[in-house]
């Protein structure tokens, strides 16, 4: 069966309809969404989930969030009004989001990383589950979690 690493799976569910909102989203209540993607991409795949990996995701991308992430985007955002006035701050602010993304993908890597060996189940919806940042998402999450079980099905038949 093929399959894809985490990150060409976040970018292509990414890409479903629905899913850049419903990451966004989630994301303003709290959620990280690299650990979403890739909660949606083990569930997909059928890793068990179980509260040991939860903590071990989470304790990879916090600080790598806080840290790296974080800062990024706030200053990105931060010059957001700024840019829209200002053709040197928007190249600058075009550079601060190509380096976002790459700290995403540094971190969905280590994500990857960390998961690579963890073993098939048959438990159904845990991990988004599991990391929902509210019960007031579960639109948002069943966006998320829609478009990673068709990316999964299409590998599945290929």
């Amino acid at each position: 069966m093929p399959d894809l690493n985490l990150w060409n799976f976040a970018v292509r569910c990414y890409a479903q309809p629905g899913v850049e909102s419903a990451c966004l989203e989630l994301q303003s209540q709290g959620a990280d969404v690299c650990v979403l993607l890739c909660a949606a991409w083990l569930e997909a795949r059928g890793v068990a989930c179980n509260e040991e990996r939860l903590h071990a995701l989470q304790d990879v991308a916090a600080p790598w969030q806080r840290d790296v992430v974080e800062p990024l985007r706030a200053l990105r955002q931060a010059w957001r009004p700024l840019a829209q006035r200002d053709e040197a701050l928007r190249e600058l602010r075009e550079t601060l989001k190509t380096m976002e993304l790459q700290a995403e993908r540094h971190l969905l890597a280590r994500l990857q990383a960390t998961s690579d060996d963890w073993a098939l189940s048959c438990e159904p919806n845990t991990w988004l589950n599991a990391l929902a940042p509210s019960n007031h998402c579960c639109a948002d999450l069943e966006s998320l979690r829609s478009a990673a079980y068709r990316i999964q099905r299409e590998l599945d038949d290929f």
